[in-house]
């Protein structure tokens, strides 16, 4: 049975946990605009139509962990993107209280690996009310039991490294480190702590990198992140690029695929 951790119940954080959704960012947005003020958690372990980033499907089969939780807040949009680090950092910390014997990553801009191979998707998806506040789902996706083979790059699931965690254990650790991650971000004027803490974690930092950007490939070394937490390139010529949006793939093989 999911259940909320002690500090999150303290926060004022409710819990909706469903057998199968079609899709828990879909529903908290619902939520949101029938009223909902925000502070709640949406899970399921079997998600039927679920989305990952640029309109991609996110494939939840039961017993796999879909979970988002609801902000509402009176914040810029660009401040709001900014919880997908949240989330990353959140899983990360929960991953290593339940699962610790493997090398979690962050990788640029949401998604979690174990040991080089994608173990989660985070996607933000958002809504704007008549008075200005933004509704922002947080939405969560972690390959507990399963993971998919045909993709074009490594995917794995916490059984097939040989975790015994199953989705409401991680879920539990997660809703507590979701309350540390967003006490230290404060609306996004915790952000520099925030960053410092994601390159901490980062996949491939200093590492030969390709991304697509402005219907070109580039193509250095992955130097940082900026204060706003774009990602930024060295180049071969020395010159720094600032990336929004795009798709990371490490090496120098510009093979990016959409």
């Amino acid at each position: 049975m999911f259940a909320l951790a002690p500090t999150a119940h303290s926060t004022g954080y409710r819990l909706e946990a469903h057998d199968t959704v079609t899709s828990t960012n879909a529903l908290a947005l619902e939520r949101a605009l029938e009223g909902d003020p925000g502070n709640l958690w949406i899970v399921s372990k079997h998600q039927s139509g679920g989305r990952g980033r640029r309109g991609r499907v996110w494939d939840t089969p039961s017993g796999n962990l879909a979970a988002t939780t609801l902000v509402v807040a009176s914040i810029p949009p660009a401040t709001a993107a900014t919880l997908g680090f949240v989330a990353g950092l959140s899983l990360s910390d929960a991953l290593v209280a339940t699962a610790g014997n493997h090398r979690f990553e962050l990788k640029w801009p949401n998604d979690v690996l174990a040991d080089g191979a994608k173990l989660s998707g985070i996607l933000l998806e958002s809504t704007v009310f008549s008075d200005g506040r933004l509704a922002v789902a947080v939405g969560i996706g972690v390959n507990i039991v399963a993971h998919p083979t045909d993709l074009p790059y490594p995917a794995t699931s916490l059984a097939a490294l040989g975790s015994k965690v199953d989705a409401e254990g991680l879920f539990f650790a997660l809703s507590d480190a979701w309350i540390d991650n967003m006490r230290l971000w404060d609306e996004g004027r915790g952000l520099p702590r925030i960053r410092e803490r994601w390159l901490a974690r980062a996949a491939g930092l200093g590492t030969r990198v390709t991304i697509r950007v402005d219907g070109r490939v580039a193509s250095g070394i992955f130097e940082t992140i900026d204060d706003a937490c774009r990602f930024v390139i060295r180049e071969d010529d020395n010159s720094l690029v600032h990336i929004a949006a795009g798709d990371v793939h490490f090496g120098a093989v510009a093979s990016v695929r959409e």
